[in-house]
């Protein structure tokens, strides 16, 4: 593209702004949130802490999807706060291993949010219980949107952490957004690559192509049946044979240890379709293009654990750093809490949300 032509795009962005000013008032009609029903009592899957400030707040993205989260605010805190939006993993509530992390941070000195991803849990969006790679790496920047505009944060010193198949997002997000001054992934999970490819990158063009066939013939069923069909949450009953990973699954989404009534791997899981957006849109693209710091976290003995070391091996810069904490498996860095590396996270943030 030569130059004659990029001053003419500009140009056109520029006056496209200015002309669209009569319909202002339109768009800021279009940005209204849906009214959620957001419980007010404690159900979270891990204790509350007496160190932080709780309270529940919305925000809305720019698909004008409203999400729903929880605020931890560190108690007697002043001034303008660094700030971190969290959420994951893939199939999770804020409930769950997100609102550890976020309320854990809170109390490391951070106001931080946990969010229900768009179509699910009790943030808004129809129809429900959908993925997507784009919409899911922006309902991130829409965290960042709501905390940068607080009273009570510093806009210069936000954060990210998605755990799981958040993680991945959380890595577009920091490719996307600039206001992302640093980002972790912990147990990540690359959701385009393990759809389109399967584990360990197992399946060929034949076997996609019969993926794609049986999805876009549920598409013909959803949409003859004027519902979606739910592709089942963390399997139940747990099979003899199965994979560790999945009875580490199991043992997390349905025993008292995590399960949740919202979560979508606690019970029938997403909608069968939303695995198509996924096949042919990777979401790590240009993560070899991200300026601000990176944290990769994930667990020696996890059956991920590729998903970060790959993605590692694309960044750039030397604030860029991935973390393999010892004798950990997936699971283990969802809820537990002498597996975590919170001090970590901590000095983390604190370096490179201060520079």
């Amino acid at each position: 593209m030569n130059k004659t032509i990029i001053a003419i795009l500009l140009i056109w962005l520029t006056t496209a702004g200015r002309a669209g000013a009569s319909i202002e008032q339109n768009q800021k009609k279009d940005m209204n949130m849906e009214n959620l029903n957001l419980t007010e009592v404690w159900d979270k899957t891990f204790p509350e802490s007496d160190k932080v400030n709780h309270s529940k707040v919305t925000f809305v993205n720019r698909y004008g999807i409203t999400l729903a989260a929880d605020l931890y605010v560190p108690k007697n805190a002043e001034g303008k706060l660094p700030a971190i939006a969290v959420s994951g993993p893939f199939g999770a509530v804020k409930e769950q291993s997100s609102g550890l992390y976020a309320q854990t941070m809170a109390e490391h000195g951070f106001l931080t949010i946990a969010f229900d991803p768009s179509y699910t849990g009790e943030s808004g969006g129809q129809p429900r219980y959908v993925a997507s790679p784009d919409i899911n790496t922006e309902d991130f920047s829409a965290a960042v949107d709501f905390l940068s505009t607080r009273d009570d944060v510093d806009p210069e010193r936000i954060g990210i952490i998605g755990i799981c198949g958040w993680g991945g997002f959380a890595i577009n997000a920091a490719a996307i957004d600039t206001r992302i001054k640093a980002a972790v992934a912990s147990t990540m999970y690359d959701m385009s690559r393990v759809t389109a490819n399967g584990y360990f990158d197992a399946m060929d063009a034949d076997t996609r192509y019969e993926l794609r066939k049986q999805l876009n013939a549920q598409r013909t069923e959803d949409y003859k049946n004027g519902t979606y069909e739910l592709a089942g949450g963390v399997v139940d009953p747990l099979p003899d044979d199965a994979p560790q990973f999945v009875k580490d699954y199991y043992a997390y989404y349905k025993t008292g240890r995590g399960y949740h009534k919202r979560s979508l791997n606690s019970n029938s899981g997403w909608n069968k379709t939303s695995a198509l957006s996924f096949i042919n849109m990777p979401i790590l693209s240009y993560s070899d293009e991200i300026r601000n710091a990176v944290l990769l976290i994930h667990g020696e003995k996890a059956h991920s654990r590729y998903f970060s070391e790959d993605a590692f091996k694309k960044l750039k810069g030397e604030n860029k750093e991935l973390m393999i904490i010892p004798g950990a498996s997936h699971v283990d860095l969802y809820d537990r809490m002498d597996v975590i590396p919170f001090d970590k996270l901590e000095a983390f943030f604190n370096r490179y949300l201060n520079e």
